[in-house]
């Protein structure tokens, strides 16, 4: 499978809690900047092309508790709920949301190796940083507002470090927000 990176980031590189939730120090910051119909169509199309999700405990327990219970009629929600889910834990053991595995982070690379195509890896900090330091990453898309917070998770700490091609750039919506790909760069 190729795995995708997706990312909402600030201008300083906070992937921290973009739809907020409680306690969040930083936390719903995404969603005050209008993305557009071209940003809304990229992440359905995402979404939609995706054969699986790649979830961190805490990200998969906030998708978990929201999706199942959400109706849309593009077919997103019915894709998310319906796909297959791993999820990166040591302490999970019994994920509840329809067709969810718990791995460990050794079992990154051996899932990289099965057929299919895209594993998707939406948020989820930590295991995007592994993922990035042992060099299994084969798409990185950061959806990037034009905020700096000062502070919170960023996506390249502890050592994290990507030689990157950069394969495309657009913006989407009326406030400044622009979709960067990038590959890996071959050295």
């Amino acid at each position: 499978m190729r795995i995708v990176i997706t990312e909402f980031i600030s201008l300083d590189g906070v992937i921290e809690d973009p739809g907020g939730s409680e306690g969040s120090p930083v936390g719903g910051w995404a969603f005050q900047f209008d993305q557009g119909e071209d940003g809304g169509k990229f992440k359905l199309d995402e979404t939609l092309g995706a054969d699986a999700l790649l979830l961190g405990r805490i990200t998969y327990e906030g998708f978990a508790a929201a999706w199942p219970t959400i109706e849309d009629e593009a077919g997103f929600a019915d894709k998310m709920n319906g796909m297959p889910k791993y999820v990166v834990s040591s302490t999970l053991t019994d994920p509840e949301w329809n067709n969810s595995q718990v791995v460990g982070v050794d079992s990154l690379e051996e899932l990289k190796e099965r057929e299919g195509g895209d594993l998707l890896v939406a948020g989820s900090g930590q295991v995007a940083r592994e993922l990035l330091r042992r060099g299994l990453v084969d798409e990185l898309r950061l959806m990037v507002f034009p905020l700096a917070l000062g502070g919170g998770k960023r996506l390249f700490d502890d050592g994290v470090t990507a030689k990157l091609e950069l394969v495309e750039s657009r913006p989407v919506g009326p406030d400044g927000v622009v979709v960067l790909v990038y590959h890996p760069k071959s050295e």
